[in-house]
């Protein structure tokens, strides 16, 4: 239940505190006092669209705070304290803000959470009824939620396995149709992969073996130039066995080594060189032998220079089309490879989701009946209890029905189209709503729809902007009544400008403006019996101290008192 409610800077309204009680609180003002701001502002409070154009002029921003009353244990204070928000034993303040700039932020319990915890919450807490919701109540959509809303917990849960085969099912066909459709483009696909790897696996190429091609190939081109170089080298350091002159580098070394050996032991620093002369010559004896070596194992060889030159000529075709190395068309290779079996395999997932597509259409099938049949049962008790509701409304007359029609389509909450007819009286047709239903009527049928959801599926608190509008008289009159009753099971805030429902109030709000034409911070005051006499006579005369218009105010109040008891 709402205890208080504070708004500042939203509308006209500069700083107001609504002190709420249990039962039936009615606010009411003169024309563009700020009523509806009350209305709008515990809108934003349970996650409503924030407007920062409703944001007052020269403020910053428009603040809503309310304190709740809340059972301990419940659904809502478990999601109070999932969000990290704390009671002060069983209440709870929730805040939401919203700057000029657009801005929106919420609190719980007094932490930060998003607006849409905020409304999620809401739908145990309040429920909030502005002008636009009768235009709302015209929509198809709306009025099958509202039957499914009476139907209750039974149609619940067979929509929510409808709802998950109805989503399964899209994916399903979805991919089914993608697949399906883009069979050319897969076989596209797959015959160039195919053709891809196939050439490669027929080259049969090798890690690396590009580079190992290119320097042997270099080495071949240059087979008699190396070996001149190799065989010069080796003649330059171990001399050339035909010629009878030793020049050789060896020979030289041999020398220098001998002189240095016979006179070593007369100096350290002298046998030190000789050590690295004994060094060298071990150096020069070794790159001697490998020259000799590798003299003998150079040969020019045409056939294999040809051989080496067409096998990188391959290399490199595969290479312009598959990766810059050996090693690339290698990793293509394997990539198309993996990509080919999943190609291959597209022709049993295609079997395999058509199969679950055919399941998934069954089970649609199935549960779209039940809900069917959930609602038709249903549609006959929503009808019959939003009647009786009516005849309690001043529309003794009146009758509603639900037309149920069911198609052949799949939709998101079923095969059914929902409507909602009404017969104002025994010789008119039943039409539907937006056909049938002048404003008042419609007022009137939205109540009557709000008190049966009371009683099947009840919330602690009803707010209701002008649900009287265009009504007067006696429907004015039975309005009030029933506003009444129903606030002996919840909690019920009306903004009103009729005096005929405010008088049944058990209390009454007044939203006063300013001479500049603003409300001031002390805008709304409470009124007590007195104060509601001068009220109602000004909403019935015009003007406050009107005698006729006073007792007329007394009048209402005594039969609204009379029928409270």
């Amino acid at each position: 239940m709402l205890e208080e409610v504070r708004i500042q800077g939203l509308g006209v309204i500069d700083d107001a505190v609504l002190e709420l009680s249990p039962g039936f609180t009615v606010v009411t003002g003169e024309t563009g006092a700020g009523k509806t701001m009350v209305v709008t502002g515990l809108g934003l409070l349970f996650g409503g669209r924030a407007d920062p154009q409703r944001v007052r002029p020269g403020a910053d921003r428009a603040v809503v705070e309310g304190r709740l009353t809340v059972p301990p244990g419940g659904r809502v204070a478990g999601r109070v304290a999932e969000a990290g928000g704390e009671l002060d034993e069983d209440v709870l303040i929730v805040s939401r803000s919203v700057s000029a700039e657009g801005r929106s932020r919420g609190t719980l319990g007094g932490r930060s959470v998003p607006v849409s915890l905020l409304a999620y919450l809401a739908d145990d807490l309040v429920a909030v009824h502005g002008q636009s919701d009768q235009q709302r109540l015209l929509r198809a959509e709306r009025q099958r939620a509202a039957l499914d809303r009476y139907a209750g917990e039974a149609l619940t849960k067979t929509l929510s396995a409808y709802s998950a085969a109805y989503r399964r099912h899209r994916e399903v066909a979805e991919s089914l149709e993608e697949l399906t459709t883009r069979a050319r483009e897969r076989a596209q696909e797959a015959d160039m992969l195919r053709f891809g790897v196939e050439e490669i696996l027929a080259a049969e190429p090798r890690e690396g073996e590009d580079a190992e091609l290119l320097a042997e190939e270099t080495r071949l081109a240059h087979a008699d130039a190396l070996r001149v170089a190799a065989t010069t080298a080796h003649e330059a350091l171990a001399g050339d066995p035909a010629s009878d002159v030793e020049v050789d580098v060896a020979a030289l070394l041999a020398a220098a080594r001998q002189a240095l050996t016979a006179v070593r032991e007369h100096d350290a620093e002298l046998a030190a060189v000789a050590d690295r002369l004994d060094e060298v010559s071990y150096v020069l004896s070794d790159a001697a032998t490998e020259l000799a070596s590798y003299s003998e194992s150079v040969d020019a060889d045409p056939a294999r220079l040809a051989a080496v030159q067409e096998r990188r000529s391959l290399l490199t075709q595969l290479s312009r089309k598959y990766g810059a190395t050996t090693d690339d068309v290698l990793a293509w290779a394997e990539d198309a490879a993996k990509r080919l079996a999943e190609l291959d395999g597209d022709d049993e997932r295609i079997e395999a989701l058509a199969v679950e597509e055919e399941e998934l259409r069954g089970r649609m099938t199935e549960l779209a009946d039940r809900l069917t049949g959930i609602r038709s049962e249903t549609a006959d008790r929503f009808g019959a209890a939003v009647t009786e509701e009516l005849a309690a409304l001043a529309m003794p007359h009146a009758r509603v029905a639900v037309r149920l029609t069911t198609g052949a389509q799949f939709g998101p909450h079923g095969r059914d189209d929902i409507e909602l007819l009404l017969a104002p009286h025994p010789s008119a047709p039943p039409l539907p709503l937006n056909k049938g239903a002048s404003g008042g009527e419609l007022s009137r049928v939205m109540l009557a729809i709000e008190v049966v959801f009371a009683g099947a599926d009840p919330v602690p608190t009803f707010v209701f902007d002008e649900v009287d509008a265009g009504v007067g008289g006696k429907a004015a009159v039975e309005i009030g009544r029933r506003l009444a009753r129903l606030a002996r099971r919840a909690q019920v805030i009306v903004v009103t400008h009729l005096p005929q429902v405010a008088a049944f109030a058990d209390a009454h709000l007044v939203v006063e403006k300013s001479n500049d034409g603003m409300v001031t911070e002390s805008g709304v005051t409470r009124l007590d019996r007195s104060g509601r006499v001068r009220e109602l006579s000004r909403m019935l005369a015009g003007l406050e101290d009107s005698e006729l218009g006073r007792a007329h105010a007394e009048e209402l109040l005594t039969i609204a008192a009379a029928d409270r008891d």
